[in-house]
């Protein structure tokens, strides 16, 4: 694997410059295709089909981690916001919590995090408590600063 970046939950890439990046390895629970209300196809195509709560890789395969997980808790069933974004399941605290964990397992050690959320239904700090390590920085973005960006490092020696 030649891959040093990990975006377990890549979706359609949206937030990738370049969506080809080989340095990047993009994984994702869906393989889809969608056509939106106007027209736009939207396509979620992983390189590798995943699940972020327990990933195919050895402890400490990574530099770099780019966590953007589901955050919706409620969506139409056809809606766009689904298809584009993906849907937490009843269980999402867990989920949230396995998916930091093997995101932290993955990384080497003094490795980064990137973590994306969009607190519209469910408050960052509710999340944040999930992870089990204190972030370093972050970010607030959008036109109601609703998107928060936040960086962490993996420490070093095993723990994280």
């Amino acid at each position: 694997m030649n891959a040093r970046v990990l975006d377990p939950c890549c979706g359609s890439r949206m937030m990738w410059f370049d969506k080809q990046n080989q340095l990047a390895l993009f994984g994702d629970i869906r393989d889809e295709k969608h056509t939106l209300c106007d027209g736009r196809v939207l396509k979620v195509e992983p390189d590798l089909l995943m699940d972020f709560r327990s990933m195919p890789f050895d402890d400490g395969a990574f530099k770099l981690v780019v966590f953007d997980p589901p955050h919706l808790k409620r969506a139409g069933v056809d809606s766009w916001m689904r298809a584009k974004y993906g849907m937490l399941t009843s269980d999402w605290k867990q989920d949230l919590q396995d998916g930091f964990r093997e995101c932290f397992r993955v990384l080497e050690d003094y490795g980064t995090l990137i973590f994306k959320w969009n607190e519209t239904q469910v408050p960052v700090r509710d999340v944040l408590e999930l992870a089990g390590q204190r972030p370093l920085f972050g970010h607030k973005s959008g036109r109601r600063e609703k998107t928060h960006w936040i960086t962490f490092m993996k420490e070093g020696d095993g723990h994280a």
